[in-house]
């Protein structure tokens, strides 16, 4: 499912400096970025972009937060290598993937002009961008992040599969939720702010 187009029509410029320049233009002007910066059939710099997230996130908390990891080999260096290439380069693939296949089974019946996998693959890998400080242990950080992405990724499906605000976010939260609330761990921070506030 991956691929990486010579000459793309659109999407993000390349490099580092495309690479952040796509993080801050997305944080900052969502709609404008999924209308301009997504290229049909050209999944790799979206996926390089969300592999950058999973590589700051969980380095951040490897460095943060005790016990991130099992520990290797009485090694923590080791382990620090061998888990965060794990997730970077396994774990953060197969799940964009998987959620991006699970995504285009909930829009079949019901966006008859959507885009193609490899838009929804992108939309999804972009709308990472706040969660590159998801791995400070603050449950206020994960909570604000991990709802900033999910609905950055409402914003994708809105602009690339042309569906209205509601119905992409109704058909979108679950794959949203199991990518942000999940995978990183916002949902675990609401229940932690909930507690403390005594609402549950």
């Amino acid at each position: 499912m991956t691929q990486w187009t010579e000459d793309p029509e659109g999407g993000r410029a390349r490099g580092p400096s495309g690479l952040a320049r796509a993080w801050a233009e997305v944080l900052l002007r969502p709609r404008r970025f999924f209308a301009n910066g997504i290229a049909p059939s050209d999944q790799a710099p979206g996926l390089v972009f969300a592999m950058v997230v999973v590589l700051v996130e969980e380095s951040v908390r490897f460095a943060l937060v005790d016990d991130a990891y099992p520990v290797v080999a009485g090694s923590e260096p080791l382990s620090a290598a061998l888990w965060l290439g794990v997730a970077v380069l396994l774990v953060a693939p197969a799940a964009v993937h998987l959620l991006a296949a699970l995504q285009t089974v909930l829009l079949a019946p019901f966006a008859p002009d959507r885009g193609g996998v490899s838009e929804t693959v992108q939309i999804l890998c972009y709308a990472t961008a706040p969660c590159v400080v998801a791995g400070v242990p603050n449950p206020y950080v994960r909570s604000v992040v991990g709802l900033w992405a999910i609905g950055l990724y409402v914003v994708g499906l809105t602009v690339r599969h042309d569906l209205g605000r509601q119905r992409a976010a109704l058909l979108g939260i679950v794959p949203a939720g199991v990518a942000f609330g999940m995978g990183f761990r916002a949902f675990h921070a609401i229940g932690v702010l909930l507690r403390q506030w005594y609402i549950i």
